[in-house]
């Protein structure tokens, strides 16, 4: 039972957390027709609409809060089907299609593939498995099960079943345009290599088989070829372990019935042109008029480029200082619509807008404008409205669409603005303002503040430091679950009284490459430390701030963050949060074992280990000093559990004070809404103790 100072705070911010949070938007190949997933107080349901008036319907039946995540949402191009995967955490480092159980349950749902008619219906499981694709002309959804690729139909009526079974892990299920064939990826530890599935033959073929890791399997529209990206295999001399150091890639084109490769475009040899980090399931895209378009890095920032299948000069797609993501392709293929920081604000440095581009020339459009946010953009099959989740700093994530058609002004209908609950604190929810300051290097830190309404001339301030860590916090609503629980945290705090200052450190992504792949960083020389102190820094010299009570909290890369601070800076930072942080990068990084049964170690294997023991917040902890909360669950797939039992043991021996919140059988990303409205309340109650007794 928690304490009543606790369950005081925790009621109240139950009201912050009560929104509807809208993700996995996806639209037919055919038609009008779009799907999402809604989650309202852990009860995660699918909803789908049909232009053009867009009236949602309700296709599942989800009731409980029992931590089952949807995921993997599409819609069969014959628009009949909606495919889905219930259950798992697809956030983690591991083990994301293992069963998680934070509603104690006698026996825990196993991930499965779902099926429902589009127009509603019952529900079909149709096996345990993961990453469905479905084949309409078939009438089948391939997925993978035990790292192999398995089918069943879509209508549930016949069991489902291997379709083969090869060495290695299999992924990356591609269908052919003619759907009678099955790309795929083998990942074979040190190298993986395509291959292909003849649905009507029953056999197999391996394209291009090499001593690299393919990826990424692309089918051109006639069926004849596949695009892939090729990466060397693992293996060589050790190199530095401090240093950034290159990653190469190609773009491979390949003829199938002869085996012939082709080398179509080979990243420059220089840091940024290593292959990019991004949150999309897939980097390439065979799109009409016979053109290739993939993201790259190379220019600073994360672009769309295109390039001719038969080869030639690559060309730049989306020029600008901003970054590209969440990239779909049309159905017609013309044409991709993305999410981007840019529009004709500069703010939207710090939000999320839809563009459109076509395939092959620069002609990029922004198609949402102003104050609030928009994301995951897709364009419907017919060409005709484009789908985003709209978002403004106070209202939460909702679908909208928008009609291309004699619409110059480009206005957005809300879908759903009913499932918003009446005693949501709409009114209570400020508008974060843009903070930039400088670092001790000269490097630019943005931020964004929440400031109080209570009219108090000073207020305590707490700092909130994301993880990820290659996230961006922004001027509203995060488009992840997670960072949209931390939104709701620091509004909640800022109505209690606190100055909330949410930073954007070195090592984020929207500022370019060099920001967010920095020297130093991490184990390396934790060199994004000095942009959390100077936010701290900043926070004392404000007049509305009492320099005396700067507290700080975070999860994951930002618990680490907040342990950094604790350990490093006691009289700056007075109190803190440390949500399943990393403390240890010896242990995390697993730099002890990498050279198990090799003679050879890294040039700078002695000092890269010393380094990431300075860089580690249980190095300093005889400069602790400030009292602390240390927050995890015992199923967290992403920072190991111990991470946090190792920081309490040494707490204990120094006498730092300290308190402690466990939560059973949860994961690192709050899958039970229960958990996560108990996670941030205990945030906030211990502030308020710490600072407004």
């Amino acid at each position: 039972m928690l304490p009543l100072h606790l369950l005081a705070q925790t009621i109240p911010f139950k009201a912050f957390k009560h929104y509807p949070f809208t993700k996995s938007l996806c639209a037919s190949a055919h038609g009008s027709k779009i799907a999402w997933v809604l989650e309202v107080e852990g009860k995660r349901n699918i909803y789908a609409a049909s232009g053009p008036d867009f009236k949602p319907l309700k296709l599942t039946d989800f009731s409980k809060d029992e931590g089952q995540e949807l995921t993997s949402l599409s819609i069969s191009d014959d628009g009949q089907w909606v495919v889905f995967v219930r259950g798992g955490d697809h956030g983690g480092n591991y083990d994301d299609n293992v069963a998680v159980n934070p509603a104690a349950t006698l026996q825990p749902f196993k991930v499965q593939v779902g099926t429902v008619p589009f127009i509603g219906g019952k529900v079909k499981f149709l096996c345990e498995g993961d990453a469905p694709v479905v084949s309409a002309k078939n009438q089948a959804v391939a997925f993978i099960k035990d790292k192999q690729a398995w089918v069943a139909p879509l209508n549930g009526l016949t069991a489902a079943k291997n379709l083969f079974t090869t060495h290695g892990e299999v992924s990356s299920l591609q269908w052919s345009p003619d759907e009678k064939s099955l790309a795929f990826v083998a990942n074979r530890g040190d190298h993986s290599i395509i291959g292909i599935y003849n649905y009507v033959a029953k056999s197999l073929k391996w394209i291009a088989p090499s001593f690299t890791y393919d990826a990424t399997p692309c089918w051109s529209p006639d069926g004849t070829k596949l695009a892939f990206i090729r990466m060397p295999g693992s293996g060589g001399a050790p190199d530095s372990l401090l240093k950034n150091q290159l990653s190469p890639w190609s773009i491979y084109t390949v003829d199938i019935a002869t085996n012939k490769v082709t080398l179509l475009w080979k990243a420059p040899a220089t840091l940024r042109g290593g292959y990019p980090q991004i949150e999309d399931p897939t980097n390439l895209y065979w799109a009409a008029g016979n053109s290739i378009v993939f993201l790259s890095y190379h220019d600073g920032w994360q672009h769309l480029y295109t390039i001719p299948a038969t080869g030639g000069k690559e060309t730049l797609l989306t020029p600008g200082n901003f970054m590209v993501e969440h990239v779909v392709l049309s159905a017609d293929k013309k044409s991709l619509t993305f999410g981007v920081n840019t529009g004709n604000d500069p703010l939207d440095l710090e939000r999320r807008h839809a563009a459109k581009v076509s395939v092959d020339k620069p002609d990029m459009q922004v198609i949402t404008q102003g104050a609030g946010l928009e994301w995951q953009p897709v364009l419907t099959g017919d060409g005709n409205t484009l789908a985003v989740i709209s978002a403004t700093a106070q209202r939460p994530p909702l679908p909208a669409v928008i009609s291309l058609k004699n619409n110059p002004s480009a206005k957005m209908n809300l879908i759903g603005i009913d499932l918003i609950p009446n005693d949501f604190p709409l009114n209570k929810y400020v508008t974060p303002k843009q903070v930039i300051f400088k670092s001790p290097d000269g490097l630019s830190i943005h931020a964004d503040l929440f400031e109080p309404t209570d009219g108090a001339a000073k207020h305590p301030a707490i700092l909130f430091v994301h993880g990820g860590p290659p996230r961006q916090m922004l001027l509203g609503w995060h488009y992840f679950d997670y960072y949209a629980n931390a939104y709701a945290s620091n509004q909640y705090l800022a109505s209690l009284g606190f100055v909330v200052l949410s930073i954007n450190y070195r090592l984020g992504i929207g500022y370019g490459y060099e920001f967010h792949q920095p020297e130093n960083a991490g184990p390396a020389g934790a060199a994004e430390y000095q942009d959390i102190k100077a936010a701290g820094e900043w926070l004392q010299r404000q007049s509305f701030v009492d320099s005396a009570k700067i507290g700080i909290y975070g999860g994951s890369y930002g618990g680490y963050l907040t342990a950094m601070a604790l350990s490093h800076d006691s009289k700056l930072f007075a109190a803190g949060v440390d949500i399943h942080g990393v403390h240890d990068w010896v242990r995390a990084s697993g730099m002890l074992s990498a050279y198990d049964g090799k003679y050879e170690k890294a040039p700078d294997y002695a000092k890269a280990l010393q380094t990431a023991w300075l860089s580690s917040p249980v190095s300093s902890i005889d400069t602790w000093q400030s009292p602390v909360l240390i927050i995890h669950g015992d199923d967290d797939r992403n920072v190991a559990f111990n991470q946090s039992v190792d920081l309490i043991r040494r707490l204990e021996k120094k006498g730092v004070l300290y308190e402690t919140l466990m939560i059973v059988d949860d994961t690192h990303h709050w899958m039970s809404w229960d958990n996560s409205v108990k996670v941030y309340g205990a945030v906030a109650d211990f502030f308020v103790r710490q600072f407004k007794k």
